[in-house]
């Protein structure tokens, strides 16, 4: 028999967001396609014309060479590419519509494309912040105890990404310490940074440890962001090219500020995301034609009387749902993101403006919508109490999008007429046999008269959120793994950081 390493017995779940089974959720309606098909055309052939006539800079000699032998247009010494439409439209015809992510746990398998939605935790803060100590740079401590939420709340269908940095831990070796982490106290699917080609390389042995042959359906995967306005830089294109070549998944994702990376106007900003996705995209099949490969939406806009980055805005709402149009036009899932605020509690302001997130991306289809829980000031931070606030939000989603049922039971005709005018219906069979699972079960929110919430300690949403994700830890259960397997971890780590000991990874 395998060893395992041991785990407490499982005890019974006090919180309903603990009691979410996982399950694969499917939007039951057309995605909302919020402009015509002219003005979608119009964008598209804008893109073309940006790719052709414009082009766009590939910082990496691989990438140029790659570039050249398929027939593009190239300036090794400027390392600038203008990919024209034809190439790149037939090289994103062997990209997957939709393809399977595999997990640890193959129960947690996630599909990507067509009309499934899953929902990703925050990545790349570089604060931690809760109630009983304020912000702080992120330790390991931090982005373990993250990874324990997110595995334990299946309202999250991802567990490892880079809720926060971990800056206790050097820069050559963090990405080791980060993906063990992921690997053994998640069983969830594991996402890993596409920086460069060390990481990326690192990142797929630690994988063959764990899964075998990395042959199939795809394991792990990352955002490649293009250095908007234009221009892929060489630690991007190390990732895209490791990643591709090996079959693993690759998010191209233009970060726009419509203002700062592109012209002020929406119509301009989606332009450019267009043209920046396609030849990303079209990069990963020149690699490896079937790649699998998500068109990635993270345009908004700044505030032009300060200049900061503005999230949960009108203008971002049309960016997530145009998004959505296109990348259904190239028939590539899309990748878009939720939870978005520049507030810098988790207050009002974070609540209303990650809903202006949420929703779009719900409304659009997105497939994989990252930034769900956890996100503040601006992409800075990481919240505890806004990481339960938003699970709520998305636990709420995810019974909305499964709908009620219309049937006999369910109109219950013989209950209205056992009650008849003015009665109630709290003792009825129909009500008994149902109470338990009727509605959405709340773990946050209050509903208690004000007299019995003054009495109880007159609780904010931050507060009881407070309360509950320390609940959630204290309830958190290790997923086994094989001792053997797990021991390949530590001695692979052990060896790979005596070797990058001193060596600097973005020299």
């Amino acid at each position: 028999m395998t060893k395992q390493r041991q785990r407490r017995p499982r005890s019974t779940p006090t919180l309903p967001l603990l009691g979410i089974p996982f399950d694969h959720i499917r939007h039951p309606r057309p995605p909302y396609d919020w402009l015509d098909p002219d003005a979608l055309e119009r964008i598209h052939l804008a893109s073309l014309d940006i790719l052709e006539n414009i082009g766009i800079d590939f910082h990496d000699d691989e990438a140029l060479d790659i570039w050249q032998r398929a027939g593009a247009k190239v300036d090794q010494a400027a390392r600038h590419v203008w990919p024209d439409r034809g190439l790149v439209l037939e090289a994103l015809k062997t990209a997957p519509s939709s393809f399977r992510w595999r997990a640890r746990n193959p129960a947690h398998d996630v599909v990507i494309g067509g009309d499934s939605i899953t929902f990703g935790p925050c990545g790349g803060m570089v604060y931690a912040t809760d109630l009983d100590h304020g912000r702080r740079v992120g330790t390991m401590a931090d982005y373990e105890k993250l990874l324990k939420l997110s595995q334990s709340c299946h309202a999250l269908h991802f567990a490892a990404w880079e809720q926060v940095t971990a800056q206790d831990v050097p820069v050559n070796v963090r990405h080791l310490h980060r993906v063990r982490a992921g690997l053994t106290l998640t069983d969830k699917v594991v996402m890993e940074g596409a920086h460069g080609r060390v990481i990326t390389a690192d990142t797929l042995a630690m994988m063959g440890l764990v899964y075998g042959s990395l042959d199939g359906d795809p394991v792990t995967g990352d955002v490649i962001n293009v250095n908007s306005p234009l221009r892929y830089d060489e630690r991007m294109l190390g990732g895209l090219i490791t990643y591709a070549r090996a079959g693993q998944v690759t998010f191209i994702t233009p970060f726009i500020l419509a203002g700062v990376m592109s012209p002020v106007t929406m119509a301009a900003a989606l332009a450019q995301q267009n043209a920046e996705v396609l030849a990303g995209a079209a990069l990963t099949q020149l690699v490896q034609p079937g790649a699998p490969v998500i068109y990635g939406g993270f345009t908004t806009h700044i505030d032009l009387r300060n200049g900061s980055p503005a999230f949960g805005t009108p203008e971002g709402a049309w960016a997530a749902l145009v998004g959505g149009q296109l990348a259904r036009r190239y028939r590539m899932p899309y990748r878009g993101s939720g939870g978005l605020t520049t507030s810098k509690s988790a207050d009002a302001q974070s609540a209303f403006e990650a809903q202006w997130s949420l929703w779009p991306a719900v409304l659009a289809h997105t497939n994989l919508i990252m930034h769900a829980a956890g996100w503040l000031d601006g992409g800075l931070t990481v919240s505890y109490e806004k990481f339960v606030i938003d699970l709520e939000n998305l636990a709420m989603f995810r019974h909305f999008l499964e709908g009620f049922a219309v049937d006999e039971a369910s109109l219950a005709l013989a209950a209205i007429a056992e009650v008849g005018p003015g009665g109630h219906h709290l003792g009825t069979s129909h009500t008994q046999e149902r109470y338990r699972t009727a509605f959405h079960a709340t773990s946050l929110s209050d509903r208690l008269a004000y007299d019995t919430w003054a009495l109880a300690g007159s609780e904010d949403a931050a507060t009881r959120a407070n309360r509950i994700w320390k609940e959630m830890l204290a309830q958190y259960e290790q997923p086994p793994m094989d001792l053997a397997v797990a021991e390949a971890l530590d001695e692979f780590v052990a060896r790979r950081a005596k070797e990058l000991s001193g060596v600097s990874l973005y020299a």
